[in-house]
């Protein structure tokens, strides 16, 4: 597939001028590409992200996806489809972790709310620091007056 790409918003503005001569999905390991074709130039669609080749995992999304910015016609080139590998690239160890990090951080959020809530909600006495740090101050006199003598 082709290494040069075209955003989503450029899309769409080259299907709603009628820019666009012809759209080729393009079947490939993990899913399904769009290859354009506009003037003499042809691009693949690029993920919003990455700006990596897009890959559709399901057919159906990416017709959806083309009729729903107005591309109604278009070819498809299965030679390189291959479903079998499409499902073991589903496996997502990395995206596991990442939902493992995202469920440990959202139990300590709820956990600190918690502890703040029930610190603002504490009906006990409260004292100033400034009366604190001057018993503070009286004890550490003391001190150092009971070690001279």
């Amino acid at each position: 597939m082709s290494t040069e790409t075209i955003d989503h918003t450029t899309l769409s503005r080259l299907a709603e001028a009628g820019a666009v001569h012809s759209a080729r999905i393009v079947g490939q390991n993990g899913g399904w590409g769009i290859l354009v074709k506009y003037g003499m130039t042809e691009r693949a669609l690029a993920a919003q992200r990455s700006h990596k080749v897009r890959i559709f995992r399901k057919f159906e999304t990416l017709v959806s996806y083309l009729k729903g910015i107005g591309i109604a016609r278009f070819d498809v080139d299965a030679v390189n489809y291959d479903p079998d590998t499409l499902k073991a690239t589903r496996n997502r160890p990395d995206r596991s972790e990442a939902m493992k990090s995202a469920h440990e951080a959202a139990a300590y959020n709820k956990w600190l709310k918690a502890e703040v809530q029930e610190a603002i909600d504490d009906t006990s006495p409260t004292i100033s620091h400034d009366t604190v740090m001057k018993d503070v101050r009286a004890v550490i006199a003391n001190a150092r007056a009971a070690k001279r003598a």
